[in-house]
């Protein structure tokens, strides 16, 4: 339910207060533009393989290595970025990166085996930016924990990152069927390291690196040691199961539709469902906590899920993936509302990671058992993947709801959250 409230200034929190933000122009648009790669990887990575192996489950398996070697590195990044600043980890990983997806290309042009791909897809995977950590970061620095204005700030990054799949899957779709089918990764590529090193150089606003004591490293030093991160990653591994099991079973839909034109198109309905979400949450002042709201919202992504499989038409399946969309946004802005809450601020980059890197885990799986299921029985079969990915971390988070209670005072540290009461979350 919401209500009014202002902030500590008398004003409403929203959009055009959180943009009056200090520097914040200054990461906002590099960080929009070295982003749109991550939302191009994927596809891109099924659309090529797809073409030269003829297989979604070939395709899948290779987008399913990329997602997970992203996913266990990510955090090792994040906690790089938290020591050492963003600026020494992005900028040879985007060098690297670049390179790694000109291995994959070369790979698939020269039709090597598939085993060869799927180990070329370990570093493309392992190398890819976490951008969008890096850019809530600097939110958080920026704004600080206590500010009104947090929320309206994980809601605008999970517009921007919507954006970004509205934008992305249809750039890359075009690419690949319009122009060659290696086009959407040559693209991916060359936009990460123009816009990483563009982001890098705007490096005033982004948070110091900060040297654990030996005192804080033998105590523990990942943010996975909070109890209440751990229910949130398996939130959003769900998460992920709906971004991987769309990708797959979308295109697939569109191809037995006689389209596949319109995958991008179709996929893009699910993205713009998620952004439109996103910009009402971030405009409205919430009177029950984040982690009824986070409950509420994935309750509903996982009802939305149901009917996917069953959808005849590509204007049904258009509007379903479109009521599906709806409700990620206020699942991933509350997430990581509660990571601000939960997480001192020297191990948020990881713990954003832990979070993005989640979901490419999630996506990674999903891809590869839709792919799987697809090649079998169908699209239809693959649209189950979603279901039962939401279906399952649902269950996790209503069982340890009790972990997701922010305390007075943000009091984490080490892995121990201190002994002050808790605020209201319901």
């Amino acid at each position: 339910m919401a209500t009014s409230r202002a902030d500590s200034c008398g004003k409403k929190p929203g959009y055009r207060q959180l943009m009056r933000t200090p520097g914040a122009w200054a990461f906002v648009l590099p960080g929009f533009a070295a982003r749109q790669p991550f939302a191009m990887l994927t596809i891109g990575m099924v659309l090529l393989v797809r073409h030269v192996t003829g297989s979604y489950g070939t395709a899948g398996a290779a987008a399913a290595v990329t997602g997970a070697a992203m996913a266990l590195c990510a955090p090792s990044a994040g906690r790089l970025a938290d020591r050492r600043g963003q600026r020494a980890v992005l900028l040879p990983g985007v060098v690297l990166h670049a390179a790694s997806v000109a291995c994959v290309v070369a790979l698939c042009l020269a039709h090597a085996p598939s085993w060869a791909l799927l180990i070329a897809a370990v570093p493309t995977g392992a190398t890819a930016p976490q951008i969008g950590p890096m850019v809530r970061a600097r939110w958080a620095a920026a704004l600080g924990s206590e500010s009104p204005l947090i929320t309206t700030a994980a809601a605008f990054e999970s517009v921007t990152d919507e954006l970004t799949f509205v934008v992305g899957p249809v750039l890359a779709t075009a690419l690949c069927t319009g122009v060659h089918p290696a086009a959407g990764l040559v693209a991916e590529a060359a936009l990460t390291v123009i816009g990483g090193l563009v982001f890098a150089a705007q490096g005033r606003r982004a948070p110091a690196g900060q040297e654990l004591s030996p005192g804080a490293v033998k105590t523990g030093s990942s943010a996975l040691a909070v109890p209440g991160v751990r229910p949130l990653v398996v939130a959003f591994l769900g998460v992920g199961a709906v971004f991987g099991g769309m990708q797959v079973s979308v295109a697939a839909y569109t191809q037995e539709a006689g389209h596949p034109g319109l995958n991008g198109v179709v996929y893009g309905t699910f993205a713009a469902g998620n952004m439109l979400s996103g910009v009402v949450y971030g405009l409205v002042a919430w009177r029950h906590g984040p982690r009824a709201r986070l409950l509420a919202a994935y309750a509903g992504l996982t009802l939305a899920c149901v009917p996917l499989w069953a959808v005849d038409g590509l204007v049904p399946m258009a509007l379903t993936v479109l009521a599906a969309g709806v409700f990620v946004a206020p699942t991933i802005v509350t997430g990581y509302a509660l990571v601000n809450t939960l997480v001192p601020g020297r191990s948020r980059t990881e713990a954003y990671t832990w979070m993005t890197g989640a979901v490419a885990f999630g996506q990674a799986v999903a891809v590869t058992v839709a792919g799987l299921l697809t090649d079998a029985a169908g699209s239809s079969a693959g649209f189950l993947v979603p279901l039962a990915g939401t279906a399952v971390a649902l269950a996790v988070l209503v069982g340890l709801r009790g972990r997701l209670v922010p305390r007075a005072g943000g009091v984490v540290a080490a892995g121990v959250i201190g002994h002050r009461q808790p605020v209201p979350v319901d």
